[in-house]
């Protein structure tokens, strides 16, 4: 698939600038590779878990080129203290769930696995710590301010048109974009984009999409 996506920019890149301009892909919605749209969180004395709803191409590549995407439901738990020896998540009503992964990394338990559709304000979660079963809910971080992935895309491609612009080829777009909602104090949207070469990413104020912070990377 990336190979045949390459080839396609290459060709465009053949066209003249006003054939190849008037095929350029400028719905940059089309030219996504990651997408994480809610954050659902919960807490106990033991852990805090948070679950993500990810849209994210397969297999993930940042080079520039983007590819289908699946969706996927992604935990991260992260012991307050001691943890047990293996840690087990699912969510009630679905076939979700299983044991969770340790990342040293992290110094947290991770598990993710394909839905057909995201859960909305609360989701309900068992937890198998041990030789212990918590039941909780997860609420999610959006509220009604919140901007959805689209505006923050918009708001995104607004402020870097030079950016996007340089990574055009004769008229035709040839990179991918990222957007991630993020929770700290508030919430916030990391977007990015990349041609394979360079990324920029903006931190975005997610309930006006304000930049609040820059960077750009050579890769």
């Amino acid at each position: 698939m990336k190979k045949h996506l390459r080839l396609a920019c290459a060709l465009l890149s053949l066209l003249p600038a006003p054939l190849a301009a008037a095929c350029a892909p400028y719905d940059y919605s089309a030219r996504l590779s990651e997408v994480r749209s809610d954050l659902f969180l919960a807490e106990t004395e033991a852990f805090t878990l948070t679950v993500a709803c990810v849209s994210r191409e397969y297999p993930y590549a940042d080079d520039g080129i983007p590819c289908p995407m699946t969706d996927t439901l992604e935990a991260s738990l992260a012991p307050k203290g001691d943890a047990p020896a293996a840690v087990e998540i699912y969510a009630d009503g679905t076939e979700w769930g299983g044991e969770a992964s340790f990342s040293a990394v992290y110094g947290e338990y991770r598990f993710s696995e394909g839905v057909s559709a995201f859960p909305e304000g609360t989701l309900s979660l068992r937890v198998v710590w041990g030789e212990e079963e918590v039941s909780l809910a997860a609420t999610s971080v959006r509220t009604e301010q919140t901007l959805t992935p689209e505006e923050a895309l918009a708001a995104f491609t607004a402020a870097e048109k030079e950016t996007l612009k340089r990574m055009q080829k004769e008229g035709a777009f040839c990179g991918e974009l990222c957007i991630r909602l993020l929770r700290r104090d508030k919430n916030y949207y990391y977007a990015a984009v990349t041609d394979g070469t360079e990324r920029t990413a903006l931190l975005l104020d997610g309930e006006t999409g304000e930049v609040l912070a820059r960077r750009t990377d050579v890769l």
